[in-house]
Order: structure tokens, then sequence, then C-alpha cells
């Protein structure tokens, strides 16, 4: 069976070991971390392999504390020299440092105490040819679409990493992971008339994987659709947005909710715990438990306990996103949403975040429109965080009495969250394809600005 480098048990006594020197050497507590993975990936194009690659790193971080100053040292040296190194340079810079009155390990009554099992590694590697297969089905079916003039890409990738983390004040866990996947991409048309597109699959077992051929079919039945896109007047209407994108939508929430961007004073929703965010009836979800998930993790880069929050329930805004030190900031508790490398603190993230499905099929939910946008790929990262207006390029197809009448190109859609979150109404095919996930998702009144 493939290994990282190293057991859970080799990464956790390497990491106590350090912890314990860190202490002899002056700091009042300490925490580390270890990544360990191996991952192979493979390229095709035109019927033939063009690429492979397969690396193993370990890196590993570590922490320490004297009084309220904090450092941070990194390697993926693990010689027994290169370690007492780190460990006597990690100190020494902490003592130095800038006092940071928020600085400090978690809450040691939150910590984990019981690291739950989620099924994230299937404990499995497929062999080069194994992954050469995949990308050339899904290649070759995507090829058999008519109109589909040459392969820009396919590829599979396959990795399997541990994570491990321990803490001066007793916490200490380690957990596995896998993640297979693969995809096609493809041009369709010729000359100055072609346009491209993708499909992809990934999960954390390989046989939660789509077919090849259903995938590469996919990949070459959207770039099709998208040769010879028009134009559109600017106006106001309504913008549906594809799952593939309205996930997008999510990220920006998440940041706005972020505790940091909290306490810094520089999110839109700074204002607006309990208030009313998103439409009524509507919820968001960020459960870091779900089985199987591509962000799933059993407990946050602190050590602290996570579980299924409700972050918006029935359109109001219940919680931010809090690791220990924006939590400090803010006079509150982490919630469990603590995230980390190996050269830095932790900070505020989501895992599987999503927006619970509506009951309206993306049928229906389109069906409603006279004239409005069907958006499949959003261009740039124009959301001003602050004040929450949004800006960004877009293509896609055009709705016209109810029905994707044609493709469209070089758009910009317009609003502002804030609105834009009020008037989502979300469809009923939210499907886990991503670590963020949303349905189809339409918002009336939209700028969309044309020719």
């Amino acid at each position: 069976m493939p290994q990282p480098n190293g057991g859970a048990s080799d990464h956790l006594n390497l990491l106590r070991d350090l912890i314990a020197k860190a202490k002899r050497a002056g700091a009042d507590a300490a925490d580390a971390v270890v990544f360990d993975g191996i991952s192979l990936d493979v390229s095709y194009r035109a019927g033939k392999p063009e690429d492979l690659q397969r690396s193993e790193g370990r890196d590993l971080g570590l922490r320490a504390f004297v009084g309220k100053r904090q450092a941070f040292v990194s390697s993926n040296d693990f010689s027994g020299p290169a370690l007492d190194e780190l460990v006597g340079r990690v100190v020494d810079m902490a003592r130095t440092a800038p006092e940071d009155p928020n600085c400090g390990l978690a809450d040691a009554a939150l910590l984990c105490q019981t690291v739950a099992d989620l099924d994230l590694d299937d404990a499995s590697e497929p062999d080069a040819r194994a992954l050469y297969d995949k990308a050339a089905a899904a290649e070759a079916s995507a090829l058999a679409v008519d109109g589909v003039s040459l392969s820009e890409e396919a590829g599979a990738s396959w990795s399997r990493s541990r994570i491990a983390l321990a803490t001066s004040h007793g916490f200490a866990g380690s957990y596995g992971t896998s993640t297979h996947g693969f995809y096609a991409s493809v041009v369709a048309g010729s000359g100055t008339a072609m346009e491209r597109d993708y499909e992809h699959s990934t999960a954390r077992h390989a046989d939660d994987l789509d077919d090849p051929e259903s995938v590469g079919r996919k990949a070459g039945e959207s770039a099709v659709a998208r040769l010879d896109p028009r134009k559109v007047a600017t106006q106001q209407a309504p913008v549906v947005f594809d799952p593939r994108v309205s996930r997008s939508l999510l990220g920006h929430f998440a940041g706005a909710i972020s505790g940091a961007a909290v306490a810094r004073g520089t999110s839109f929703l700074k204002d607006r715990m309990g208030e009313q965010v998103f439409a009524d009836g509507l919820r968001v979800v960020d459960d870091p438990h779900r089985r199987r998930g591509l962000a799933s993790k059993p407990f946050d880069g602190e050590g602290v306990a996570n579980r299924r929050t409700v972050l918006i329930e029935d359109g109001r805004l219940r919680t931010w996103l809090l690791d220990s030190s924006s939590a400090r900031q803010l006079g509150l508790t982490s919630t469990g949403h603590a995230s980390r490398g190996t050269a830095g603190p932790p900070a505020p993230s989501t895992s599987n975040l999503y927006l619970e499905a509506g009951s309206l099929s993306p049928d229906d939910l389109i069906g409603e429109i006279p004239a409005g946008l069907y958006v499949t790929e959003l261009i740039g990262f124009g959301a001003n965080g602050v004040t929450g207006d949004y800006s960004r390029g877009a293509a896609g197809f055009w709705i016209e009495n109810g029905r994707k009448a044609y493709p469209v190109s070089e758009l910009t859609i317009a609003g502002n969250l804030n609105d834009m979150f009020r008037a989502l109404t979300p469809a009923n095919d939210l499907a886990f394809r991503y670590g963020s996930n949303a349905p189809t998702l339409r918002i009336d009144g939209m700028t969309v600005a044309g020719t």
C-alpha cells in the first residue's frame, strides 16, 4: 500500500519532540504541523501521452510563543541537525517579534477529543497507464462530438497525503486524504471562429468519479455550444449562474464573514450579524465532516473541534468564520474554522461550503425569464470586499422566452453583493463537485453591459 513518508505515529512523535525542544529552548508554548504527500499527474493530447510527473515531499512548520510574541519557521529538511537549528531559530525570532495581544494557542477547552473517520483516503495508487487510459477515454469522447476540431489537453491525476498537528497544550491528531481526478479541454470551430471549453471529475475515492466518456462528451458539447457568440445591448436583466460559476458567489460571502476581515472592518457585512443577508428561506452551511468531502477535515488548523455550522438560516447571518486570533479580537470564541500552512499563522477558512438547493428545476428557473443571461464563465476578480460592489466579465447564453437561445460573449455583469444575495433564487440541482458548491442560481435586476 503506497504511503507518504511515514505513518501517523511517526509524524506525531516528530512533532511532539520538536515542541518539547522548543519549550526547553525558552518557548512558553508551541505547535507544529507536517504535510506529507505523493502525487502523480499525466497529460494526454492528440491521441498520445504527453507528460508524466510524480512528486513526493514533506513540509514542516513550527510556531513558538514567548509571552505575546510569536514566530514561524518551516523546512523540508527533516535531518536532526536541521531540525535542531529550526528550533533555535524560531525561539530566537519569537523573542524579538512584535507583541500581538491576540496570538496564542487555541482555548484548551475547545480542542478536538476524538478524530472522526471521514473516509477521505481510499488507500490506493493508480499506475500511470491507468491515468493515461482515463485521459485518453475522455479526450476521445470529446473529439467524437461533431464540431470539435482539436484537443487542447486531457489529463488525469492522483494524490495521497497525510496531515499531522500537535500542540504544547495536549492536542495531537493526524488524518490522511486521497484525491483522484481527470479532465478534458477541447476546441470547437476553426480559424478565427474557435471556442474552447472543458469538463472534469474529481473525488476522494476513485470509485466516485464520473465515467471518462461522459466527461469528455460534455466538454465537447459545451465547446460546440459556444460557437458563433453574439453581443447584446446593455440592459437590466435577470442573470442565471450555472453551478460551475454559482459557487463563486459563496466565495465572496465567505470572505465577507471571515473573522479577520470583520475585525479589520474591511467587510461589507461587518455590521450585519443577525440581519437578513440572503433571501427568505435560504440556508448556507459549512460542513467539515461531510464523508468523502473534497474539503473535509476532522479538526481545524489549531486542533479545535469542528462541526457542521449553519452560517445563514432563513436568510439571516448567524455567525462569523473564526479562528482563535480573530475570535479574540472580536471578543468571541473560535468556531473551528482555522486553516493553516507551514509558514504563517492560522486564518479563518471554510471547508465544504454550500448553499442548500431550492425547489425549482433549472428549466423552471429559466422558464420565467423573457430576456436574460445564463452565465457559464466568469472572468476577472471584480468584487470589492469592503463595499460589496461586483463587476465581472462573463460569457454564456442569452435567454429568450424562457429558453437558452444563443451563445454570447464579451459581457460584463454588475451589481452589489448586498442586493445580489437578497435576490437569489436557487434551483434544485445542488451537486457536491468542489469544496464549495451551489446549485443553479438566478438573480433578478443585474446590469448586463454589452454593446
